[in-house]
Protein backbone atom coordinates (compact mmCIF):
# COMPACT_ATOMS: atom_id res chain seq x y z
CA UNK A 1 0.00 0.00 0.00
CA UNK A 2 3.18 2.21 1.33
CA UNK A 3 4.58 1.97 -2.91
CA UNK A 4 1.27 2.31 -4.45
CA UNK A 5 0.94 5.74 -2.36
CA UNK A 6 3.75 6.84 -3.15
CA UNK A 7 3.18 5.58 -6.82
CA UNK A 8 0.43 8.31 -7.07
CA UNK A 9 1.88 11.14 -5.37
CA UNK A 10 4.89 10.83 -8.26
CA UNK A 11 2.17 10.79 -11.24
CA UNK A 12 0.00 13.74 -8.76
CA UNK A 13 3.40 15.89 -9.15
CA UNK A 14 3.38 15.81 -12.58
CA UNK A 15 0.21 16.00 -13.51
CA UNK A 16 -0.46 18.64 -10.91
CA UNK A 17 2.71 20.47 -12.07
CA UNK A 18 1.00 21.04 -15.87
CA UNK A 19 -2.51 22.46 -14.58
CA UNK A 20 -0.32 24.53 -12.52
CA UNK A 21 1.40 26.12 -16.07
CA UNK A 22 -2.12 26.41 -17.54
CA UNK A 23 -3.14 27.85 -14.54
CA UNK A 24 -0.69 30.58 -14.38
CA UNK A 25 -1.96 31.41 -18.22
CA UNK A 26 -5.91 32.62 -16.54
CA UNK A 27 -4.49 34.29 -13.39
CA UNK A 28 -2.07 36.10 -15.16
CA UNK A 29 -4.76 37.56 -17.48
CA UNK A 30 -7.21 38.19 -14.80
CA UNK A 31 -4.99 39.64 -12.78
CA UNK A 32 -4.33 42.37 -15.11
CA UNK A 33 -7.94 42.53 -17.01
CA UNK A 34 -9.94 41.12 -14.39
CA UNK A 35 -11.21 38.85 -17.42
CA UNK A 36 -12.02 34.93 -17.32
CA UNK A 37 -9.67 33.91 -21.01
CA UNK A 38 -11.83 31.11 -21.71
CA UNK A 39 -9.97 30.40 -25.04
CA UNK A 40 -6.82 29.73 -23.21
CA UNK A 41 -7.55 25.86 -23.36
CA UNK A 42 -7.38 26.47 -26.74
CA UNK A 43 -3.73 27.72 -26.28
CA UNK A 44 -3.16 24.72 -24.66
CA UNK A 45 -4.11 22.11 -27.32
CA UNK A 46 -2.93 24.32 -29.88
CA UNK A 47 0.89 23.97 -28.07
CA UNK A 48 0.47 20.44 -28.93
CA UNK A 49 -0.45 20.71 -32.08
CA UNK A 50 2.22 23.54 -32.69
CA UNK A 51 4.87 21.04 -31.60
CA UNK A 52 3.58 18.27 -34.16
CA UNK A 53 3.72 20.03 -36.80
CA UNK A 54 7.27 21.49 -35.75
CA UNK A 55 8.65 18.43 -35.96
CA UNK A 56 7.23 16.98 -39.17
CA UNK A 57 8.17 20.21 -40.96
CA UNK A 58 11.86 20.60 -39.43
CA UNK A 59 13.00 16.63 -38.74
CA UNK A 60 10.49 14.14 -40.19
CA UNK A 61 9.16 11.24 -38.12
CA UNK A 62 10.51 11.04 -34.56
CA UNK A 63 12.54 8.10 -34.33
CA UNK A 64 12.26 5.65 -31.16
CA UNK A 65 15.37 7.82 -29.68
CA UNK A 66 13.04 11.36 -29.43
CA UNK A 67 14.95 14.70 -29.94
CA UNK A 68 17.37 14.63 -27.30
CA UNK A 69 17.03 17.26 -24.00
CA UNK A 70 18.75 20.26 -26.86
CA UNK A 71 15.99 19.18 -29.34
CA UNK A 72 13.19 19.44 -26.75
CA UNK A 73 14.30 23.07 -25.56
CA UNK A 74 14.13 24.18 -28.82
CA UNK A 75 10.69 22.72 -29.16
CA UNK A 76 9.55 24.48 -26.09
CA UNK A 77 10.79 27.73 -27.53
CA UNK A 78 9.24 27.36 -30.90
CA UNK A 79 5.95 26.60 -29.63
CA UNK A 80 5.98 28.91 -26.77
CA UNK A 81 6.97 32.31 -29.76
CA UNK A 82 4.12 30.39 -32.16
CA UNK A 83 1.11 30.11 -29.26
CA UNK A 84 2.34 33.25 -27.61
CA UNK A 85 2.36 35.26 -30.53
CA UNK A 86 -0.91 33.63 -31.33
CA UNK A 87 -2.50 34.63 -27.97
CA UNK A 88 -1.63 38.44 -28.62
CA UNK A 89 -3.22 38.52 -32.12
CA UNK A 90 -6.57 37.16 -30.02
CA UNK A 91 -5.94 39.56 -27.54
CA UNK A 92 -5.66 42.66 -30.32
CA UNK A 93 -8.70 41.20 -32.26
CA UNK A 94 -11.13 40.19 -29.89
CA UNK A 95 -10.12 41.87 -26.53
CA UNK A 96 -8.96 44.78 -26.69
CA UNK A 97 -11.95 46.36 -28.82
CA UNK A 98 -14.18 45.60 -25.83
CA UNK A 99 -11.94 46.53 -23.07
CA UNK A 100 -13.79 49.62 -21.94
CA UNK A 101 -17.19 47.29 -22.59
CA UNK A 102 -18.87 45.38 -19.87
CA UNK A 103 -17.26 42.51 -18.51
CA UNK A 104 -19.92 40.74 -20.06
CA UNK A 105 -18.60 41.47 -23.86
CA UNK A 106 -15.27 40.21 -23.27
CA UNK A 107 -16.10 37.23 -21.32
CA UNK A 108 -18.42 36.35 -24.37
CA UNK A 109 -15.38 37.11 -27.19
CA UNK A 110 -13.20 34.77 -25.55
CA UNK A 111 -16.40 31.90 -25.37
CA UNK A 112 -16.78 32.82 -29.59
CA UNK A 113 -12.51 32.02 -29.93
CA UNK A 114 -12.39 29.23 -27.79
CA UNK A 115 -15.41 27.56 -30.20
CA UNK A 116 -14.10 29.65 -33.52
CA UNK A 117 -10.74 27.41 -32.56
CA UNK A 118 -11.64 23.79 -31.71
CA UNK A 119 -13.52 23.95 -35.03
CA UNK A 120 -10.65 25.53 -37.13
CA UNK A 121 -8.86 22.56 -35.86
CA UNK A 122 -11.34 20.10 -35.96
CA UNK A 123 -12.02 21.37 -39.70
CA UNK A 124 -8.57 21.23 -40.93
CA UNK A 125 -6.91 17.76 -39.13
CA UNK A 126 -9.88 16.12 -38.81
CA UNK A 127 -11.61 15.35 -35.05
CA UNK A 128 -9.69 11.97 -34.31
CA UNK A 129 -7.50 11.57 -31.76
CA UNK A 130 -3.81 11.43 -33.00
CA UNK A 131 -0.41 9.89 -31.64
CA UNK A 132 1.97 12.25 -30.30
CA UNK A 133 5.62 11.85 -31.40
CA UNK A 134 7.84 10.15 -28.79
CA UNK A 135 9.99 13.64 -28.32
CA UNK A 136 12.58 11.82 -25.53
CA UNK A 137 13.09 8.03 -25.48
CA UNK A 138 11.06 6.73 -22.85
CA UNK A 139 13.27 5.14 -19.49
CA UNK A 140 11.47 3.83 -16.41
CA UNK A 141 13.45 3.91 -12.82
CA UNK A 142 12.08 1.27 -10.34
CA UNK A 143 12.68 2.20 -6.81
CA UNK A 144 11.73 -0.39 -4.59
CA UNK A 145 8.52 -0.83 -6.71
CA UNK A 146 7.74 3.11 -7.22
CA UNK A 147 8.34 3.67 -10.91
CA UNK A 148 9.73 6.74 -12.01
CA UNK A 149 10.27 7.62 -15.99
CA UNK A 150 12.02 10.13 -17.42
CA UNK A 151 9.09 11.96 -18.42
CA UNK A 152 8.36 12.62 -14.91
CA UNK A 153 11.34 14.16 -14.56
CA UNK A 154 10.58 16.50 -17.22
CA UNK A 155 8.01 17.32 -16.48
CA UNK A 156 8.42 18.66 -13.31
CA UNK A 157 11.96 19.93 -14.40
CA UNK A 158 10.55 22.31 -17.28
CA UNK A 159 7.37 22.82 -14.98
CA UNK A 160 9.58 24.66 -12.12
CA UNK A 161 12.00 26.06 -14.12
CA UNK A 162 8.81 28.07 -16.19
CA UNK A 163 7.61 29.11 -12.85
CA UNK A 164 10.48 29.76 -11.11
CA UNK A 165 11.16 32.21 -14.38
CA UNK A 166 7.86 33.52 -14.55
CA UNK A 167 8.13 34.69 -10.62
CA UNK A 168 11.37 36.09 -11.31
CA UNK A 169 10.38 37.87 -14.10
CA UNK A 170 7.35 39.32 -12.42
CA UNK A 171 9.22 40.60 -9.35
CA UNK A 172 12.56 41.64 -10.35
CA UNK A 173 12.48 43.13 -13.78
CA UNK A 174 11.01 46.26 -15.43
CA UNK A 175 8.15 44.98 -17.31
CA UNK A 176 7.32 42.63 -14.03
CA UNK A 177 6.74 45.88 -12.60
CA UNK A 178 4.82 47.47 -15.35
CA UNK A 179 2.74 43.86 -15.09
CA UNK A 180 1.96 44.46 -11.06
CA UNK A 181 1.31 48.36 -11.99
CA UNK A 182 -1.35 47.83 -14.94
CA UNK A 183 -2.97 45.05 -12.64
CA UNK A 184 -3.45 47.27 -9.50
CA UNK A 185 -5.21 50.21 -11.70
CA UNK A 186 -4.71 50.96 -15.81
CA UNK A 187 -5.45 54.94 -15.43
CA UNK A 188 -2.44 55.27 -13.04
CA UNK A 189 -0.02 52.72 -14.95
CA UNK A 190 -0.84 55.20 -17.90
CA UNK A 191 0.11 58.21 -15.62
CA UNK A 192 3.36 56.88 -14.49
CA UNK A 193 3.82 56.25 -18.22
CA UNK A 194 3.51 52.86 -18.55
CA UNK A 195 2.12 51.50 -22.21
CA UNK A 196 -0.86 49.51 -21.08
CA UNK A 197 -1.75 48.03 -24.05
CA UNK A 198 1.84 46.57 -24.71
CA UNK A 199 1.77 45.59 -20.96
CA UNK A 200 -1.03 43.51 -21.58
CA UNK A 201 0.14 42.19 -24.88
CA UNK A 202 3.45 40.69 -22.78
CA UNK A 203 0.45 38.62 -20.51
CA UNK A 204 -0.96 37.89 -23.54
CA UNK A 205 2.55 36.36 -25.21
CA UNK A 206 3.59 34.48 -21.77
CA UNK A 207 0.30 32.86 -20.59
CA UNK A 208 -0.34 31.43 -24.15
CA UNK A 209 3.17 30.40 -24.19
CA UNK A 210 3.09 28.90 -21.24
CA UNK A 211 0.26 27.07 -21.90
CA UNK A 212 1.39 25.86 -25.22
CA UNK A 213 4.33 24.15 -23.48
CA UNK A 214 1.84 22.72 -21.03
CA UNK A 215 -0.02 20.94 -23.98
CA UNK A 216 3.44 19.36 -25.76
CA UNK A 217 4.07 17.83 -21.73
CA UNK A 218 0.91 16.42 -21.22
CA UNK A 219 0.53 15.21 -24.75
CA UNK A 220 3.98 13.50 -24.74
CA UNK A 221 2.82 11.92 -21.48
CA UNK A 222 -0.22 10.54 -22.44
CA UNK A 223 1.45 10.18 -26.05
CA UNK A 224 -2.13 11.28 -27.53
CA UNK A 225 -3.99 14.83 -28.59
CA UNK A 226 -7.34 15.86 -29.60
CA UNK A 227 -8.76 19.04 -30.99
CA UNK A 228 -11.13 18.63 -27.50
CA UNK A 229 -8.64 18.46 -24.77
CA UNK A 230 -8.27 21.95 -24.38
CA UNK A 231 -11.71 21.97 -22.63
CA UNK A 232 -11.60 19.49 -19.83
CA UNK A 233 -8.00 19.78 -19.18
CA UNK A 234 -8.64 23.96 -19.10
CA UNK A 235 -11.48 23.48 -17.04
CA UNK A 236 -9.24 21.78 -14.31
CA UNK A 237 -6.92 24.15 -14.62
CA UNK A 238 -9.20 26.67 -14.37
CA UNK A 239 -10.52 25.00 -11.04
CA UNK A 240 -6.51 25.14 -9.87
CA UNK A 241 -6.62 28.67 -10.32
CA UNK A 242 -9.99 29.33 -8.43
CA UNK A 243 -8.44 26.69 -5.81
CA UNK A 244 -5.42 28.85 -5.42
CA UNK A 245 -6.46 32.25 -5.49
CA UNK A 246 -7.29 33.68 -8.68
CA UNK A 247 -4.86 36.49 -9.21
CA UNK A 248 -2.29 34.74 -7.33
CA UNK A 249 0.63 33.61 -9.38
CA UNK A 250 1.93 31.32 -6.37
CA UNK A 251 -1.80 30.96 -5.89
CA UNK A 252 -1.93 29.28 -9.14
CA UNK A 253 0.88 26.73 -8.86
CA UNK A 254 -0.14 25.45 -5.17
CA UNK A 255 -4.01 25.15 -7.00
CA UNK A 256 -2.50 23.04 -9.73
CA UNK A 257 -0.28 20.67 -7.71
CA UNK A 258 -3.21 20.25 -5.20
CA UNK A 259 -5.81 19.62 -7.99
CA UNK A 260 -2.94 17.08 -9.48
CA UNK A 261 -2.94 15.73 -6.27
CA UNK A 262 -6.48 15.05 -5.30
CA UNK A 263 -7.50 13.88 -8.61
CA UNK A 264 -4.50 11.19 -8.47
CA UNK A 265 -5.25 10.11 -5.15
CA UNK A 266 -8.93 10.34 -6.06
CA UNK A 267 -8.95 7.82 -9.19
CA UNK A 268 -6.42 5.43 -7.05
CA UNK A 269 -8.43 4.98 -4.05
CA UNK A 270 -11.78 5.55 -4.89
CA UNK A 271 -12.17 1.79 -6.05
CA UNK A 272 -10.76 0.59 -2.85
CA UNK A 273 -12.89 3.16 -1.14
CA UNK A 274 -16.61 2.29 -2.34
CA UNK A 275 -15.49 -1.41 -2.96
CA UNK A 276 -15.51 -0.83 -6.64
CA UNK A 277 -18.52 0.72 -6.85
CA UNK A 278 -17.27 3.52 -8.02
CA UNK A 279 -13.92 3.50 -10.30
CA UNK A 280 -11.40 6.05 -11.31
CA UNK A 281 -13.50 8.05 -14.13
CA UNK A 282 -15.50 9.43 -10.84
CA UNK A 283 -11.84 10.91 -9.26
CA UNK A 284 -13.24 14.44 -10.46
CA UNK A 285 -15.51 14.28 -7.47
CA UNK A 286 -12.67 14.78 -4.67
CA UNK A 287 -11.46 17.96 -6.59
CA UNK A 288 -14.61 19.37 -7.25
CA UNK A 289 -15.87 18.77 -3.61
CA UNK A 290 -12.33 20.60 -1.89
CA UNK A 291 -13.22 23.14 -4.56
CA UNK A 292 -16.25 23.32 -2.89
CA UNK A 293 -14.90 23.40 0.67
CA UNK A 294 -12.03 26.12 0.25
CA UNK A 295 -14.37 28.66 -1.38
CA UNK A 296 -16.87 28.14 1.12
CA UNK A 297 -14.51 29.21 4.25
CA UNK A 298 -11.98 31.11 1.72
CA UNK A 299 -14.10 32.51 -1.33
CA UNK A 300 -10.91 34.30 -2.49
CA UNK A 301 -9.07 30.74 -2.70
CA UNK A 302 -6.05 29.52 -0.77
CA UNK A 303 -3.48 32.43 -1.75
CA UNK A 304 -6.04 35.27 -2.87
CA UNK A 305 -7.04 38.50 -1.81
CA UNK A 306 -9.54 38.67 0.47
CA UNK A 307 -11.85 41.38 -1.18
CA UNK A 308 -13.41 43.68 0.96
CA UNK A 309 -14.92 47.19 0.34
CA UNK A 310 -11.63 49.26 1.19
CA UNK A 311 -9.80 47.15 -1.51
CA UNK A 312 -12.14 47.87 -3.91
CA UNK A 313 -12.30 51.06 -3.59
CA UNK A 314 -8.35 51.24 -3.25
CA UNK A 315 -8.16 49.68 -6.66
CA UNK A 316 -10.87 51.14 -8.67
CA UNK A 317 -9.64 53.32 -11.80
CA UNK A 318 -10.22 56.93 -11.20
Amino acid sequence: MTNFLLQQIVNALAIGAIYALIALGYTMVYGVLQLINFAHGEMFMLGAYAAFFVLAWTIGPVAGGGIGIVGVTLLFFACFAIIGVAGMGTERVAYRPLRDASRLAPMLSALGVSILLQNAVQLLVGPQPIKFPEIIERQQFDFGGVVISNKHGLILVAALALMGALHWFVRKTRFGVHIRAVSESHQTARLLGINVDRTIAIVFLIGPGLGAIAGVLWSSYYGIMQFSMGVSVGMKAFTAAILGGIGSIPGAMLGGLLLGLLETLGAGFLPFLTGGLLGSEYRDIFAFAALVLVLLFRPAGLMGEPVTEESMVYKKDF
